[in-house]
């Protein structure tokens, strides 16, 4: 077998590449995972209005496509304000 040279970048050039005022990859999931939730519980109340409101098909599944979408896109501006004001706070001013 031929030495093939491994090329793995060692902690120390990885942590330089990613700059320190990001927040954790966790909190980005935990964003995520609170947008899709929201999506859910927007989709069930649409439908839930929907179906108080009209026995079509169609528009229980607009209802449910219209408040998942509204409850999603809410809670996902909400969430990027959020890390953006994370990664403020952890925004360090070089030494005068």
């Amino acid at each position: 077998m031929a030495d093939v040279p491994e090329h793995r970048e060692s902690n120390e050039s990885r942590d330089e590449a990613v700059p320190p005022m990001l927040p954790s990859r966790g909190v980005y999931l935990l964003a995520f995972a609170t947008v899709v939730f929201a999506g859910l519980l927007g989709g069930i109340i649409g439908y839930g209005i929907a179906d108080v409101g009209s026995d079509s098909d169609a528009a229980m599944f607009v209802g449910t496509l219209l408040g998942s979408i509204i409850a999603a896109g809410g809670v996902g501006i909400v969430a990027v304000l959020v890390l953006r004001a994370m990664a403020e706070w952890r925004r360090t001013n070089p030494p005068a």
